[in-house]
Parts: C-alpha cells; structure tokens; sequence
C-alpha cells in the first residue's frame, strides 16, 4: 500500500474538461462520497488534488492493490518497546481529522475493502474499528472519494452494484486536443506546437484500442514524452520511450505506433 497524507500549500496545475469543479464542490459541501471512472492518466489524482487544494482540505491517498486489506486501511495493534499500541491506518486518520480520503483504483483492493467503507457512504457516516470495539463517527469535514478505470475490469474485479450505488460519480475522459496540448505544454516545459504534434501522436494511438492496444497513450505519457523533449531529446525518440515502448510489445503494433510518430513529427 502507497500512502500520502499531506495539506497541499501550493495550487495543483489543473484544466477543468467541463463542469466537473462545480459538481465535485457541491457534493463536497453535502460531504457525499464521490467515484471518479475514466482510463488510467487522463487526471483524476490531479484533480483529486486541486479539489483538496481548492477546498483547503487534507488530503489522503491510498494506491490501492491486491494485497491491500481492512486492517491496512483501518488500523492494527501493534507490538512495541512499551507494549501492544494500536496504529490509525490512513482511513481512520482521514475519518478523525476530517481529510479527503482518496483510494485509487479501489478494485484492486481486497472484497472486505468495500465493506469497511461502506458505513462511511451513507447517513451513518461512521466507521467500525471492530478490533477496538469502537464505531468511529466520522469529522463532519470528512469526504470519501474513489477511483477506478471501467475499462481495465473483469466481471471478477468490478464493484459491486451495493458499492457504486452509494456514490455520486463523475465521468473522466481524455481532454479535447486543444486543452490536452495546452496541459502538455504546461506540464513539460515545451513549445505549443510540439506539445500539439505530441497530442497527435496519443489520437492516433487511440484509435489502436480494440485492435491490439488495450488502452491507447494516456495524457502522463505525453508529458513523459513532453519532458524528454524538453531535456533535448528528439521528439521520435522520446515518443518512442514515453510512450510506443510502453503501450505494447506487439511488433506490429509498435510499427504503427513508430509509423504514427513519423507522420506527426
């Protein structure tokens, strides 16, 4: 498990897609949990921490994976010099001190994950440390919000229907070209019109989902491409390590990646 616990001093670069700042202000003002679905990179952390910025709330973020369980997320006793001491895991610190609480990618995590959360999500507000025979009620501040990719799921490794429904949810996708360039040139450090060719290179490869690419280049590797160029990279080259190398190891599929990179720059 990944954790970051942290008041963000400085204002997160975000460019909002649509009315997304809006919509995500008003559910934290009636502190309802949100669910953020859209593909890998395309900006829900980042978004995730301009709200935090925005609404002057710490901010709690848990990488979630497969081996993340309850305890992790809740807390456990721990053996010290002194003796058995219990230790808030990130959950419960958020709950206490009234955090944004943000788990990406939640599905990744363990079943009994979704149930712990699942008191926090409606008028309850409260959490259960059963090891400590406590039910925990939440800081009125508190707002719970997840994060996962549709796309990238089996039936297996989905939320459950009694999940998602408990969430309002906002939809992510990747930004028109227009803005996209404009955050990649902002994120990089590079001239418009590159970050624009950059841009191109990422639609085309989109166009590859569902024929050989699962997902085509997100907005983060564009700026990893945008980077390299910026650190006087060629701009084939650093496509081809941000972002061709990365996406697939078909050859066919990285010759018409490298193909797409040669007709844009």
């Amino acid at each position: 498990m990944a954790l970051h616990s942290y008041r963000i001093a400085r204002e997160p670069y975000y460019c909002p897609a649509g009315d997304e700042i809006t919509l995500f202000e008003a559910a934290h003002a009636d502190r309802l949990p949100v669910m953020l679905k859209g593909p890998t990179g395309c900006g829900k952390t980042r978004f995730v921490e301009h709200m935090a910025w925005r609404l002057g709330r710490p901010l709690v973020t848990v990488a979630c994976n497969e081996d993340l369980t309850a305890s992790d997320l809740v807390g456990r006793y721990l053996l010290e010099a002194e003796g058995t001491v219990w230790q808030d895991g990130p959950l419960t610190l958020a709950v206490r001190h009234g955090a944004i609480c943000y788990l990406d990618e939640v599905v990744e995590a363990r079943a009994d994950t979704t149930v712990v959360i699942h008191p926090l999500t409606d008028d309850r507000r409260a959490l259960p440390l059963d090891k400590r025979n406590e039910l925990l009620t939440a800081h009125p501040d508190f707002q719970l919000v997840i994060a996962y990719n549709p796309g990238y799921q089996s039936v297996a490794k989905d939320l459950k229907e009694s999940t998602k429904q408990r969430f309002a949810a906002l939809e992510f996708g990747y930004p028109t070209a227009a803005v996209e360039a404009e955050i990649v040139a902002h994120e990089a450090g590079i001239e418009p019109e590159v970050a624009r060719r950059v841009v191109a290179v990422a639609e085309r490869s989109r166009n590859l989902r569902g024929r050989g690419l699962e997902e085509g280049a997100s907005t983060r590797m564009l700026i990893h491409a945008g980077r390299l160029i910026a650190r006087g990279v060629s701009p084939e080259a650093a496509c081809r390590m941000a972002i061709v190398l990365p996406l697939t190891d078909d050859p066919d599929l990285r010759d018409a990646l490298a193909a797409a990179v040669g007709a844009c720059f």
